[in-house]
């Protein structure tokens, strides 16, 4: 699979805020974003309007897929980032003119449902995006993480990521591959439909919030049962949070979910990524040819595009 970059950016990059998904929450302060985004020398153009949301939505489906159409024909537009996420794309995603967004050269960036998006520019058009971060929370929050904030830059100007964690066992491990994924939910919502990747000798990377433990199991077994897991060289957990355990679940924890993932399926399962709805986020090269090595439990991704 040859797979397509964005262009190369300018010194100070515009960035398009759309909103193909959910609206910003009352209380979000969109303005101390966009300002953050310019701090950090980004020129912005704010495509999501507060007063248009409909329903859960940033506004209807129809003006949510007019708003991203208008972003990506405009030539000074460099980079469209998710306003969030929450769900709206795969309500559009079959109209998105997908061949237009890769000829266009701009980058996408986002995560969660913005996901679902990233994912269908890979199968389609074998166009890479940026899993990384959105306006919010990464940029209007007030206490800006310098993690995240250092892992977007150095993605945007020197097209390479480089993170390290630590993972929950040993192992011994030094592999390369496509690193593509993303979010549990989404991936599992796009199997069996023209919008999934099929990949082979990849580097897996999947998050999730909110799902209780038998829901992450139920999705990993989805993806196991329909081939697509053994065909990997690596599964790399990030951050799974906001569920609740119940007296019923009887020492079914995530710990023990894991356990009976790793005894279902050989291909090695690392836990420990930066990446997903949480506080320090990486900025993952969705379509990008990435090593992992794993010495002990230090854990090392990298990637060049």
């Amino acid at each position: 699979m040859h797979i397509h970059f964005h262009k190369t950016l300018p010194s100070q990059p515009r960035i398009a805020i759309v909103a193909p998904s959910g609206a910003a929450l009352d209380e979000t302060n969109i303005g101390a974003g966009i300002q953050a985004l310019e701090n950090a020398g980004f020129l912005v153009s704010n495509f999501y309007q507060h007063e248009q949301r409909f329903q859960r939505f940033a506004a209807s489906d129809e003006a949510r897929l007019q708003q991203l159409h208008v972003a990506i024909a405009d030539p000074d537009i460099d980079i469209v980032m998710g306003l969030r996420g929450s769900y709206g794309l795969s309500r559009i995603l079959h109209r998105i003119d997908l061949d237009s967004i890769a000829a266009s050269g701009k980058l996408l960036v986002g995560y969660s449902d913005f996901n679902a998006l990233q994912l269908a520019m890979l199968a389609k058009t074998q166009t890479a995006s940026l899993c990384g971060p959105m306006l919010c929370n990464d940029f209007t929050r007030a206490d800006l993480r310098d993690f995240t904030q250092q892992q977007f830059l150095t993605a945007v100007h020197e097209r390479r990521t480089q993170v390290s964690f630590q993972t929950d066992e040993e192992r011994i491990l030094d592999v390369q591959g496509l690193l593509w994924g993303g979010n549990l939910a989404m991936i599992c919502h796009l199997l069996g439909t023209p919008y999934f990747p099929h990949i082979d000798g990849g580097i897996l990377f999947v998050e999730d919030i909110a799902e209780h433990p038998f829901r992450v199991e139920r999705m990993l077994l989805q993806l196991h049962n329909a081939g697509v897991l053994q065909r990997q060289k690596a599964i790399v957990l990030g951050n799974f949070s906001a569920y609740r355990l119940a007296p019923q679940d009887n020492g079914y924890d995530f710990d023990a979910m894991l356990r009976f993932m790793r005894e279902t399926i050989s291909t090695p399962i690392l836990t420990g990524l930066p990446f997903g709805h949480c506080d320090d986020k990486a900025s993952l090269m969705q379509g990008a040819m990435a090593r992992l090595v794993v010495d002990g439990v230090r854990v090392d991704l990298s990637a060049s595009f």
